[in-house]
């Protein structure tokens, strides 16, 4: 069994939460952790705001099977379709943490960290010229806040956000809890949100590390799984779940 790391900034789920891939199936969720579709929101000027709660799914089922291969008939859930279809259940991530190989930039307050590794093309780190230019003009306070924010919005963790001064990251306190993600803007569909430290393992012992947050593939093509690189997008793989945003914002704090 790997030994359990636990990236700087994240605390691990309670209870049972956790999440097993199974080898050549989906995954498989224990503990209940809630379960919604989350609409990735546009500001006025188009550019990636806020993560809006649409349509909610039961987890109630203990274990519930979430579809990896991303050719179920019954998303989110498992139909047995992985036995039927051609896609490569292999996971390509290396065990490394998130922070390896970073690239990094300086500014006057704060500090970015980058591992494009695991962009999903979210955009929110797009907007005042983006979370680059921003982090390098943080000594003035409103680009300070817009880096941490944009840093923070990345549902993946690619990119974080560090206070120069006691050298610890910036992240949202999230509730252990899954995100099925909606691009509205572009028309597809994206990655699994796992959010809150909940712990992703294999069937044989190898754990991968524990996050506050990350996106895990549910197209079945990403080229870094478990987790999603964007695929979906170029693939324009769509999940046809039902439902409109219309619950709370996530995170509902906004720094």
């Amino acid at each position: 069994m790997s030994i359990r790391k636990i990236e700087e900034g994240s605390t691990p789920a309670g209870g049972d939460i956790r999440i097993n891939i199974l080898p050549k199936g989906p995954y498989e969720v224990y503990g209940r952790p809630p379960l919604a579709v989350q609409c990735i929101m546009p500001d006025t000027g188009g550019e990636s705001r806020h993560f809006q709660q649409g349509r909610r799914f039961s987890t109630q089922e203990n274990p519930v099977h979430l579809c990896r291969c991303g050719a179920s008939e019954r998303k989110p859930y498992c139909d047995g379709s992985h036995t039927r279809t051609e896609w490569n259940p292999e996971l390509d991530s290396r065990e490394e943490g998130l922070l390896d190989n970073v690239e990094i930039t300086e500014g006057g307050s704060v500090t970015l960290t980058d591992n494009e590794r695991y962009c999903v093309f979210a955009r929110f780190c797009h907007p005042a010229g983006g979370a680059w230019e921003l982090t390098a003009q943080s000594d003035d306070p409103q680009a300070r806040q817009l880096a941490i924010r944009e840093a923070s919005m990345c549902p993946t963790g690619r990119l974080m956000a560090w206070d120069r001064r006691s050298g610890k990251p910036f992240e949202y306190e999230f509730e252990p809890s899954l995100g099925l993600i909606e691009d509205i803007q572009l028309g597809v569909s994206g990655g699994l949100w796992v959010r809150g430290g909940i712990p992703v393992s294999t069937t044989d012992g190898r754990t991968f590390e524990i996050r506050n947050r990350v996106v895990l593939c549910r197209c079945g093509r990403s080229s870094n799984k478990p987790y999603c690189d964007g695929t979906h997008v170029s693939a324009k793989w769509r999940d046809n779940l039902d439902g409109e945003p219309a619950e709370a914002t996530v995170p509902e704090k906004v720094y």
